[in-house]
């Protein structure tokens, strides 16, 4: 195996410092009562900050904003029942030395895979959930307003409540990537338009909101994918240019590290341009941005997780790739997901090099707080 100390350098950004280089990717888990997080979901985030993981990244936890989850057990980032909650969650992982943000997040038109419940409202950039499927409301220009005041509300809590950074999410066919994906924005005003750079203007309106309620030193996360469910192929940016021309203004706006959601890390964003072994979405992000990368994408495990839906197990997989790339700093943190579901220590074993005291994932783990 390549050397593991690369994933073990510290890093650092602002005001904030990690121990190392592997984040906690964030993993919806619906444990939440009433959207509050209790006692339990506190212990799970502890569980893996005393195992070592550099950052913790929350499941989504969502805006004050109908219709802005799409089942009842996610966690919600307002009122003073939930706030607490997430008192409990950060202070819980500061005593076991971890460093934790949320990811604060709007669904958009998208519902829970296998799930009947759904809000009472329901929104989007044009009332789509994908290429000519209807699903709710279009946004009036008051609903955009409310929803940016809504993200930049939840931020300022963050910073208050003592987390140490917050992740937008702005992926996966949610209400910021609904905004980005053609399909799914028709509008003709200021919020659509023919090209990424256009309709990225709503994400970047929410960045600056945002950036202005936590102030200059505040570490802010995005995260971004190229496929969402609708269409695990939709590509927003099929060239580098068009990568730059998306992601380069919010980066001017506020982002401070974009979180590059692949299905699979190791694969070339753009081999057509730099061939087979070429630069991943995260490595492509941080050349043409400059800004500091996460790459994410079934690390350590042998099947993606597009598998999990249909219940498939996943085996423990070589780690060699990763280290390559991350020796050769293609990209600055890896976030694992399902890996640190059934392996609440993951980073420690890998730190001592015990792999084969590893778990795969296992589809049952979704169904407790382990």
């Amino acid at each position: 195996m390549a050397n593991i100390d690369v994933l073990f350098r510290p890093f650092s950004l602002k005001t904030l410092t990690l121990k190392n280089r592997i984040v906690m990717a964030p993993m919806t888990r619906t444990f939440s009562p009433d959207g509050i997080p209790g006692d339990d979901v506190a212990a799970y985030y502890r569980r893996r900050a005393e195992g070592d993981v550099g950052l913790i990244l929350s499941e989504g936890t969502v805006v004050d904003r109908p219709g802005a989850r799409n089942h009842p057990g996610i966690p919600v980032f307002h009122g003073d029942a939930a706030l607490q909650g997430w008192q409990n969650v950060i202070d819980e992982v500061h005593a076991a030395g971890g460093r934790m943000g949320p990811q604060i997040w709007h669904v958009g038109s998208v519902p829970l895979r296998d799930v009947t419940w759904e809000p009472d409202y329901i929104e989007s950039p044009s009332g789509l959930v994908m290429p000519d499927v209807e699903r709710g409301h279009a946004m009036t220009d008051e609903d955009i307003a409310d929803t940016i005041a809504a993200f930049a509300r939840a931020a300022a809590d963050a910073k208050r409540l003592g987390f140490d950074t917050l992740e937008l999410h702005g992926a996966h066919g949610y209400l910021i990537d609904q905004f980005f994906w053609g399909e799914t924005n028709q509008r003709t005003d200021a919020f659509g338009g023919a090209t990424i750079k256009q309709r990225a203007r709503f994400a970047a309106e929410i960045v600056k909101s945002v950036r202005q309620a936590v102030g200059p030193d505040f570490p802010l996360i995005l995260r971004v994918s190229q496929w969402k469910p609708q269409d695990y192929n939709a590509r927003l940016a099929p060239t580098p240019l068009a990568l730059e021309d998306w992601l380069a203004p919010l980066v001017a706006a506020g982002v401070d590290i974009l979180h590059c959601s692949q299905r699979r890390f190791w694969e070339p964003e753009f081999p057509e341009v730099d061939g087979e072994n070429g630069l991943n979405f995260a490595g492509w992000t941080k050349k043409v941005t400059g800004a500091a990368t996460i790459s994410v994408g079934s690390v350590g495990l042998s099947d993606e997780f597009i598998s999990t839906f249909s219940g498939k197990s996943a085996g423990v997989a070589s780690l060699d790739n990763l280290l390559e790339r991350l020796e050769r700093d293609e990209f600055d943190l890896i976030a694992v997901g399902r890996a640190l579901l059934s392996n609440p220590d993951w980073a420690a074993k890998v730190h001592r090099q015990e792999l084969d005291s590893l778990h795969g994932f296992d589809p049952a783990s979704l169904g407790q707080l382990v």
